[in-house]
């Protein structure tokens, strides 16, 4: 009985804690859109965007750790299999997504770099996309996708002074390529975290069993 309520009460908290997480990645997505910051970069894809990002993980994370609060808190199985299955399946998810953008990285490389050609062409008439590309020009210090002769019209107040800037979508992949260990150490805690919540909800589902059967129940 003490090592059932030991671990009902940490994956009690070990959820809670990742709720409030998901409270505050969509805090953030309230906070960007008042602020108007999100933009429309793929007008093919005009939900591709950081607030709707934020949004779908948020929502994820808070919908499953709050199954896995009241599934520890009541013990109960149904609710700590679902969280098991639920996250299984985003764990298998991710597993998926990352071969594929390895084996289509050249492909998906060609489709961005389209659809950032052809956003700019949106820019004088487009307020959404005109907001997007200045705010990554300016945090970038670039200039249009491959460099300023993107711009027909005339480079943007955005851009750098500098007629040999280099373009965002080459200082964006220098960038991700720079920070690639970062990256990878982020991925692979996050799966760690989702694995331990998945060992947390099946443990504690045998736990109750187990104690069932001693209690004669």
């Amino acid at each position: 009985m003490s090592s059932l309520k030991l671990l009902k009460y940490v994956l009690f908290f070990f959820n809670l804690f990742f709720w409030f997480c998901g409270c505050c990645v969509l805090g953030f997505r309230i906070y960007f859109q008042i602020h108007n910051s999100f933009g429309v970069l793929f007008h093919n894809l005009p939900f591709l965007t950081l607030g709707y990002a934020f949004i779908i993980v948020g929502s994820v994370v808070m919908v499953i750790t709050f199954l896995g609060c009241m599934g520890s808190i009541k013990e109960n199985k149904c609710l700590l299999m679902s969280v098991f299955v639920l996250l299984l399946i985003i764990l298998l998810a991710e597993v998926t997504l990352a071969i594929l953008l390895f084996v289509y990285e050249q492909k998906l490389s060609l489709y961005v770099s389209e659809g950032l050609t052809e956003s700019i062409q949106h820019y004088h008439t487009n307020n959404s996309t005109k907001e997007a590309w200045d705010s990554i020009q300016s945090f970038l210090h670039c200039c249009g996708v491959n460099g300023t002769s993107d711009w027909t019209s005339g480079p943007p107040s955005s851009c750098p002074s500098d007629p040999q800037a280099k373009g965002c979508y080459a200082k964006a992949k220098q960038g991700f390529h720079s920070n690639f260990l970062y990256i990878g150490i982020i991925t692979i805690s996050v799966c760690m975290i989702q694995v331990l919540g998945m060992s947390f909800a099946l443990t504690l589902n045998f736990q109750i069993d187990k104690t069932s059967q001693v209690l004669g129940l």
